[in-house]
């Protein structure tokens, strides 16, 4: 019951613009992860302690917060190579006059 309100309700937030404020510190970055790890440790309760996390998010079919990061950077890397973020000419006269 937990995996699907953290997957709804706290990695959105932990997410939101990921690709403008990009965390290019590794404490931001550790800081971002162990909020993803408290919340696996809440969800794996009954789970031994020894495994480590990325395991442990591998069992539960969930990505790092990094890897995700990676993944949203490669796909608007993508769309802007595949000019999603031109501005069409006409639109621009448009909206200056």
């Amino acid at each position: 019951m937990i995996l699907p309100l953290y997957s709804a309700l706290v990695r959105p937030y932990l997410q939101y613009c990921v690709q403008l404020w990009s965390p290019q510190h590794k404490k931001d970055m550790d800081l971002l992860e162990r909020v993803q790890q408290r919340s696996m440790k809440m969800i794996r309760a009954e789970a031994p302690l020894d495994l480590w996390y990325e395991d442990g998010l591998r069992e539960l079919g969930l990505f790092s917060l990094e890897k995700r990061r990676l993944w949203g950077d490669l796909i608007v890397a993508f769309q802007y190579l595949k000019g999603a973020y031109r501005r069409d000419k006409k639109k621009k006269k448009e909206l200056r006059n």
